[in-house]
């Protein structure tokens, strides 16, 4: 596998993953869509933004003024302890599944104003809201992702995140399919934390998402979990 600008490559055929299947609707309605989540924050001003993501992907790019307590991080239970359980929060995360079950715990433990962000940072990229420490300019340019396609094969792109569990499920689906699959299929898988700028100008504003391409046209696109056998039968 060769790794260049944030992207995998490898000879394959893909399963996908969703990332976002399962998140539950908040209780009270605090499930907000991108813009409605910025205004929310404009009405609030004193309220804490709370990332919660890990250190890494914090610091590719985050909501203004927002801090950061990993849900995944082991101490996330004491970094909400300082915070006052009687003030509005504001929760987010990739894309939606991590900040659920933060604001659901929040809530148990007594915070009666949680707010979360419906899909995650992804869905308020592809809303060009503001952002802040962000490497939106770095990884692959338009031009160098059509340069990919450029092939006598059929390309199958997945859009992925290191942070994504489901998508990290999807890797040996990847590798089995590509020892199959090698003389006809590849496989270019796309790091959309790497990749900000290409992600928002292709719309890809969920994790993952799964496309493929023949003779460098978008054939089939899946935004979610699928199985191995569903892929494979695209790429017949």
């Amino acid at each position: 596998m060769k790794k260049h600008l944030g992207i995998y490559v490898v000879f394959a055929a893909m399963v996908l993953v969703g990332c976002t299947n399962g998140q539950s609707q908040s209780a009270g309605g605090n499930n907000l869509q991108a813009t409605d989540f910025a205004q929310k924050i404009k009405e609030l001003p004193g309220a804490t933004v709370l990332d919660v993501r890990t250190p890494e992907e914090f610091a590719k790019g985050h909501l203004p003024n927002a801090e950061n307590a990993d849900w995944n991080g082991g101490d996330f239970n004491a970094q909400i302890t300082k915070l006052d359980k009687s003030k509005p929060v504001f929760v987010y995360c990739l894309s939606g599944g991590r900040s659920s079950a933060a604001a659901k715990q929040m809530r148990e433990n007594g915070f009666t104003q949680v707010y979360e962000l419906a899909g995650g940072i992804m869905k308020w990229r592809a809303a060009n809201l503001p952002e802040t420490n962000t490497n939106a300019a770095t990884g692959l340019n338009k031009q160098q992702f059509d340069d990919l396609l450029n092939t006598g094969k059929t390309v199958l792109i997945d859009f992925y995140a290191d942070w994504c569990g489901p998508c990290k499920k999807m890797k040996p689906y990847l590798e089995e399919i590509g020892n199959q699959m090698k003389d006809k299929v590849v496989v270019v898988r796309i790091n959309a934390d790497d990749n900000q700028s290409l992600c928002k100008e292709l719309k890809i504003d969920a994790l993952p998402v799964l496309q493929i391409y023949k003779n460098k046209n978008l054939s089939w696109n899946h935004s979610g979990y699928i199985e191995k056998d569903s892929v494979v039968q695209q790429l017949q």
